[in-house]
């Protein structure tokens, strides 16, 4: 149980995120069921399996100032998957054929075809309590084995729906085939068998001759011996001027959303390239409005209807300078950050991906985190699961997101800001329940460090107050409240040797304490390039 229904939801959330099967939660009738609804939201965007069910008062006491009462009818608008409301409890077998069928429905409505959130709304009669009254007695015999198939046969549907023999048209293939400047673009993924996406997305970007610039949220970067036509510096290649035209290309794949990079957004407008989007749900995936094309395959599927490539692959002078620059590029990053020894925000996933241990999920908060994880994770090969919530990109239910991938899982990691972390401080409230461990990584620069990065940030007042908007809190004391362990950082070994050796189970908050006025000049440096 946990005591807050928003901390709840984003609890429920983190825990099918990283199952990847529905997770059901209860609630009583009344403001409730609301508390779901940013979780609702976060769910629907980035496609995770909710099941949730809200208590209700009967109809003959809805409208009429009955206590607890409000309307429920499609509480979440147009975000759940499925909407149904139940009947009414009976004690009759057949009333129990129909909640089992409906359940059925549910389970499968929130995983296919595109997972989702479910709302079940549930209205009850008193008596509430199990109260034996002799019926349940009269065809309880019935219910064997038999009777409960129907909740098994499809504990995964979209197990039933493997690649398609998929053939695509032959100009197609020929121009990508042909084109000698193209490049794949990989957003945010959180694929069941990671290596097997990483390996694809390999394959395909061998047969092309093409570079994969790969974001910090897909697993590419964390398996990048899979892959030598890697990119991860391209926002800041792409900032250089002098580089974009000789950068251009003619056609590009693009996995999933759109990377998070502002600069490579306004680079493809600019350029307004032939982009392919590989969506197998056939959603709008280009926020640009450019000529853009949804193919609704998955990614194996593009790769076989592809197919070997006769011959060995014609050089690519393109592909040549992107890797040349991306050499270029990660080891003036490398060194730069190496050297740092000043506490800067920016150094700590740089730092994250060479000391965590192989295959830690980790949970990144919305707002700076996110972008300086894109800006600066290395690639590698520790296989660690980046998570995040990238659907509505808020930073609403961040610490418990992190708490339900972790619970009864690996050993988690939290990077956050103070301010994402502290919307959800209610998140603590479940630690008495958590099973796992999970440590905060908790960068406190005393305010919203992305809003210094704006136009905004040169008026003040009324920027400090209204936009950055800092906190007084004594970190060590709201911990303590909770009995949540805590460590203030000093350095960066320490930060590594806490993060190289993960305990099995607690929580900890590890506080850096950052400067939000010092950081922007310090990408800005360590952007400009060599």
């Amino acid at each position: 149980p946990v005591l807050d229904e928003r901390s709840a939801a984003f609890f429920a959330l983190g825990i099918a995120k990283r199952q990847g099967r529905p997770v059901a939660l209860v609630c009583t009738s009344g403001t409730a069921g609301a508390n779901y609804y940013p979780a609702m939201v976060e769910a629907k965007e980035s496609q995770v399996p909710l099941l949730v069910l809200t208590a209700d008062r009967p109809p003959e006491l809805r409208d009429c100032a009955s206590g607890q009462t409000i309307d429920q009818q499609k509480l979440f608008g147009s975000f759940p998957n499925w909407y149904a409301e139940l009947a009414i409890p009976m004690a009759d077998l057949n009333h129990l054929c129909y909640l089992r069928q409906t359940l059925v429905q549910a389970w499968q409505r929130s995983l296919y075809p595109i997972p989702g959130p479910v709302h079940l709304n549930c209205p009850f009669r008193d008596p509430l309590a199990p109260v034996e009254d002799g019926f349940v007695r009269d065809w309880q015999d019935e219910l064997d084995d038999r009777f409960w198939l129907g909740l098994e046969a499809l504990a995964d549907p979209t197990a039933l729906s493997g690649p398609r023999d998929i053939s695509l048209p032959a100009p197609l293939l020929e121009a990508w085939r042909s084109c000698d400047r193209g490049l794949i673009l990989a957003g945010a993924a959180q694929p069941t068998a990671p290596e097997a996406y990483c390996q694809a997305v390999a394959t395909l970007s061998q047969q092309l001759q093409w570079p994969v610039l790969a974001e910090a949220l897909s697993p590419l970067r964390n398996w990048a011996s899979l892959n030598p036509h890697l990119i991860t510096t391209y926002d800041a290649i792409l900032r250089q001027a002098p580089w974009q035209p000789a950068l251009a290309v003619e056609q590009v794949i693009q996995l999933g959303p759109l990377p998070t990079s502002k600069v490579l957004r306004q680079w493809l407008a600019e350029h307004n390239p032939r982009r392919w989007v590989i969506t197998p749900t056939g959603q709008n995936l280009d926020p640009l409005h450019g000529p853009t094309t949804p193919l609704p395959l998955s990614l194996a599927e593009l790769v076989a209807a592809l197919g070997p490539v006769a011959g060995s692959p014609a050089d690519s002078a393109c592909l040549d300078l992107w890797l040349s620059l991306e050499h270029k590029f990660r080891q003036h990053l490398d060194q730069s950050l190496s050297r740092l020894d000043r506490a800067f925000e920016g150094k700590v996933p740089w730092l994250m991906a060479q000391c965590l241990p192989a295959g830690t999920p980790l949970m990144i908060a919305n707002s700076m985190p996110i972008r300086d994880a894109e800006w600066f994770w290395p690639p590698g090969d520790r296989q660690i699961q980046p998570f995040c919530n990238r659907g509505a990109n808020g930073i609403d239910g961040t610490l418990s997101t992190a708490l339900g991938i972790a619970h009864q899982g690996p050993p988690t990691v939290l990077l956050s800001g103070d301010l994402a972390l502290l919307h959800d401080t209610n998140g603590w409230l479940t630690v008495p329940h958590f099973q796992g461990h999970l440590t905060v990584v908790l960068i406190n620069n005393h305010g919203g460090g992305i809003f210094e990065m704006l136009p905004i940030a040169e008026f003040d007042p009324p920027f400090e107050e209204f936009f950055a908007t800092p906190q007084a809190v004594h970190w060590n004391h709201l911990c303590a409240a909770y009995g949540v362990n805590y460590e203030r950082v000093r350095d960066w070994e320490q930060l590594q040797a806490c993060l190289a050796d993960l305990p099995s189970r607690g929580v900890r908050v590890l506080e850096l304490r950052c400067d939000r006025k010092v950081a922007p000049r310090l990408r800005q440096q360590l952007l400009a390039g060599p």
